[in-house]
C-alpha cells in the first residue's frame, strides 16, 4: 500500500516508533480481503468500513492529512479490537497497534459529544481503579432493584471467599491485584493461588501493583495507561530481583497488555530495561501450568465448552493451550463453532456498542451451548461475566475447574 503521511504525524506518545511504525504497518497491507473473513463486525454489518480492511483505509486518509469526521470515528469506535483479523492476515498486518494510534488521532480531531465524553471518562476514572470499582460495585448492588433488566444482569453477586493460601515454597511467583477482577470474580486469583500451593509454588500478591492499563490504553487515555504501567513496573522488579520466577495473569486482556509493557517503553531512558524484564517475566496462568506435572489433579467427569477469549488466541497466541490442559487431567471438551469469534465483551464494548454487543454474545451462546455442556469455561474475567449475564450454563475461570 502506496503512503505519504502528512508533516503533522509525528512520534506519539502512543507509540514508541512514531511515523515509520505507523508507515511500515500501512504499507504491509495488500487489501486482500482476507481479514474480513473473520471480522466479527463485518460479519454482523457486512459494510467495508467495519471491516479491518476499511478501517485501515480510514486511518490512512486521516494520516495521510484527510480531517476526521463522527462517521470515521464510529467506524473505529465499532471495532472490539479483537484482533482476529491479524491472525488471519498472510502479510502479518499489526491492525491492533496502527488502531490504537489511528484512534487516539481521531478522537482529537472530531471530538466527542457531551455525552459520549462523560461516560468514557467515567470509564477511564472509576474502571482502573480497584478502590473506587468496588465502590461502585456495592452502590450497584444495593440499587439492583431498580436497574434496568440489561444493566442488572451484568451485576454478580457478591460470594464469600476462604483465605490465600499462607504457603512457604522456595518456588515463588507474583500476581498483581487488577482492577475489576477482585471484585467481580475474586474466586480466580484465589483458586490460582491454590492450584499452583499444591503444586509446590507460593502465588505472592503483589503490593502497589495497579490495573494493567489496557481499558485506559484503548479509550485514546494514553498517558493514563503509560502512568498505571509504570506502576506495576516498580511494584514488580523488587520481586523479580528477589527470584520470582514470574508474573502470572489469570485474566488474558491483562496478559496482553502486560506482556506489551518493553514495547510501548523501549525508548523511554528510565523504563526501557524495566519494562523489558517486567514483560519477559510476565505469563498466562496457562503457560505456567503447561510445563508443571499435573498428575495431583482430576477431572469430575464434566463435559465443558471452552470459550477461548480474544486476547487469548489472538493477543497472546496461546489458543488450544489451556484446553489442552483440561483434556489432560480429564474434561471432555465439547466441539464450538466459530471459535475463532469473539462473544462480544471486549473490555467495555458491552457497555459503549450494547446492540452489537448483545448480537454477538448470543450468537457466542447457541454455539458454547449447541452440545449441550455441563459449564462453560473461559479465560477473561469480562468474557465469563458477559457471557454469564444469559447464560444457560454455569460459566466459570477455567482454572477453578483444577481447584
Amino acid at each position: 500500500m502506496h503512503t505519504r503521511l502528512a508533516d503533522h504525524i509525528d512520534a506519539t506518545h502512543l507509540d514508541a516508533s512514531g511515523r515509520g511504525e505507523l508507515e511500515a504497518i500501512l504499507r504491509a497491507c495488500v487489501h486482500c480481503g482476507f481479514c474480513n473473513a473473520t471480522c466479527p463486525t463485518y460479519q454482523l454489518l457486512g459494510d467495508e468500513l467495519d471491516g479491518p480492511r476499511g478501517r485501515i483505509y480510514l486511518i490512512k486518509q486521516v494520516l495521510e492529512g484527510q480531517t476526521a469526521t463522527r462517521l470515521t470515528q464510529t467506524h473505529l469506535d465499532r471495532c472490539l479490537t479483537c484482533r482476529a483479523c491479524e491472525t488471519t492476515c498472510p502479510s502479518g498486518v499489526q491492525y491492533g497497534r496502527l488502531l490504537d494510534a489511528g484512534r487516539d488521532i481521531v478522537d482529537r480531531q472530531a471530538g466527542r459529544g457531551v455525552i459520549d465524553r462523560l461516560k468514557r471518562n467515567v470509564l477511564v476514572r472509576v474502571f482502573p481503579y480497584r478502590r473506587r470499582f468496588e465502590l461502585l460495585l456495592k452502590m450497584a448492588r444495593r440499587l439492583r432493584p431498580l436497574l434496568p433488566p440489561d444493566l442488572n444482569s451484568k451485576i454478580p453477586h457478591a460470594t464469600p471467599q476462604g483465605p490465600w493460601p499462607r504457603s512457604k515454597h522456595a518456588r515463588k511467583m507474583g500476581i498483581l491485584p487488577g482492577c475489576v477482577q477482585p471484585a467481580l470474580a475474586p474466586a480466580i486469583d484465589l483458586a490460582a493461588a491454590r492450584v499452583l500451593d499444591r503444586l509446590g509454588i507460593a502465588l505472592l500478591q503483589v503490593e502497589n501493583g495497579a490495573c494493567c492499563g489496557a481499558l485506559p490504553y484503548h479509550l485514546s487515555a494514553q498517558d493514563r495507561a503509560l502512568a498505571l504501567a509504570r506502576k506495576n513496573i516498580d511494584a514488580c522488579v523488587p520481586y523479580l530481583e528477589q527470584g520470582m520466577e514470574a508474573i502470572v495473569s489469570t485474566a488474558s486482556g491483562c496478559g496482553v497488555m502486560a506482556k506489551d509493557y518493553g514495547r510501548l517503553f523501549k525508548e523511554d531512558p528510565v523504563y526501557a530495561e524495566k519494562a523489558a524484564r517486567f514483560s519477559a517475566a510476565v505469563k498466562d496462568i496457562a503457560e505456567v501450568l503447561a510445563g508443571e506435572d499435573l498428575s495431583c489433579f482430576q477431572a469430575s467427569g464434566h463435559s465443558i465448552a471452552f470459550q477461548s477469549p480474544c486476547t487469548l488466541q489472538h493477543g497472546q497466541r496461546l489458543k488450544g493451550l489451556p484446553e489442552a490442559i483440561l483434556q489432560k487431567i480429564g474434561y471432555r471438551l465439547t466441539p464450538v463453532s466459530d471459535a475463532h469469534l469473539c462473544c462480544g465483551s471486549a473490555g467495555v464494548y458491552s457497555l459503549l456498542q450494547p446492540e452489537l454487543s448483545v448480537k454477538l454474545r448470543d450468537g457466542k451462546l447457541q454455539a458454547l451451548q449447541a452440545a449441550r455442556p455441563d459449564l462453560i469455561a473461559t479465560a477473561n474475567v469480562g468474557c465469563l461475566t458477559h457471557l454469564q449475564a444469559a447464560s444457560q450454563q454455569k460459566v466459570v475461570h477455567w482454572i477453578e475447574l483444577l481447584h
